[in-house]
């Protein structure tokens, strides 16, 4: 039987972001192939903590030592401690969070680039963490056999950025779960997030500057000249995030603006559905699956132009600059008071919501494994 080591690891560490993305990519192969001898590895971790097994063909392989170590021996002193040694004689490993692992020679070699955010807005990323990966992603992509990106703009950019050659990269793009649908939030979901029971815009992803919610902020500051609509932002504690609080308390938007902290993916669908639209003005993304989930939860929605989003939104969602407030505040305006917009946009985003299922990228995943194999 052929084997394959994924890491599982920020399925386990991350509830958000590529923990999301690497859920549902497995998750959707468990059901797709029941033949291949899938191997987990999973840093941090041991075996009693684990969630139930995907399916008979799938093992995990923790490894005690965390995330933070193995990326010190690894990467940092370069010690050549093969992944093998954890899972055994594989014939493929998917690195599946930006960096590859040592591997033996023989064995293939899949890397996930989720997005360039460090390269292509550098002021974004903390020092650390872009000097890190300044080193390793680079070097995991010449050493891999093929890379995975999450959308046509992370191709482009990986093509561009690191020199490398187009035939190289397979885009399969992620997707979003199928509980997300039009449900209606209750009394005990504004209690738990602290909500107040009003009008709101949603916003979701992790307090960090990339995701701009500042100017995002001091456009509500102008939209409530003429609305008393507030502002909830659904994410968990970043990094560099002192400038947006900040704008909220020199804005005066304290009592109207209220973060959540992380939001689990079962209360998400009743979030997005209680708002009056979603807003996603992140400066860059990779890919960008809030505004797909906000589509099928049948809520309007406001994005960037940037980056891979144009690609991922399509004709269904209202693009703006999001370096300009005023035009997020005149998007705003405009899917807060024209119905036909509205509608326009609503209907548009359930069907286009409907074209990402990790069902579908799975296939397209288990497609790429099977010719890595073959390849000679």
């Amino acid at each position: 039987m052929v084997a394959i080591g994924i890491d599982y690891t920020p399925a386990y560490e991350q509830g958000a972001g590529i923990g999301r993305t690497v859920r549902g990519l497995v998750s959707a192969l468990a059901t797709i192939d029941t033949t291949t001898d899938y191997r987990l590895f999973v840093a941090g971790a041991n075996i009693e903590t684990l969630p139930s097994i995907l399916a008979p063909n799938f093992a995990y392989r923790p490894s005690r030592i965390s995330p933070k170590w193995w990326a010190r021996i690894w990467h940092r002193v370069q010690i050549p401690y093969a992944i093998e040694n954890i899972l055994g004689k594989i014939s493929l490993y998917h690195a599946t969070d930006f960096v590859l692992p040592p591997i033996h020679k023989k064995t293939k070699s899949l890397v996930t680039i989720h997005d360039l955010s460090f390269v292509r807005v550098p002021e974004t990323a903390s020092p650390s963490l872009k000097k890190y990966l300044d080193v390793v992603v680079p070097r995991s992509i010449m050493r891999a056999t093929h890379i995975h990106a999450v959308s046509e703009a992370t191709r482009q950019d990986i093509i561009t950025l690191y020199n490398t050659p187009p035939s190289k990269i397979s885009v399969i793009f992620n997707a979003l779960e199928p509980h997300f649908k039009p449900t209606p939030p209750t009394a005990e979901l504004f209690t738990k997030y602290a909500i107040p029971s009003v009008p709101y815009i949603v916003t979701v992803g992790t307090v960090q500057p990339r995701k701009n919610y500042s100017r995002l902020v001091k456009a509500l500051v102008q939209l409530r000249k003429h609305h008393d609509v507030h502002l909830v932002v659904a994410g968990g504690r970043g990094w560099l995030e002192d400038e947006f609080y900040a704008t909220i308390r020199d804005t005066g938007m304290t009592d109207n603006v209220h973060v959540t902290g992380f939001v689990a993916d079962s209360d998400l669908p009743a979030l997005y559905s209680g708002a009056i639209c979603m807003a996603f003005p992140s400066v860059y993304e990779g890919f960008g699956i809030p505004p797909l989930e906000a589509m099928a939860c049948g809520v309007p929605v406001v994005s960037s132009n940037t980056s891979s989003l144009p690609e991922v939104v399509e004709e269904a969602a209202l693009l703006i600059d999001p370096y300009s407030v005023d035009d997020i505040h005149n998007a705003l305006e405009r899917v807060i008071t024209d119905q036909e917009l509205r509608d326009t946009l609503i209907t548009r985003g359930f069907i286009q919501a409907k074209k990402f299922t990790w069902e579908k990228s799975a296939h397209q995943l288990h497609h790429l494994y099977r010719q890595l194999l073959e390849d000679k």
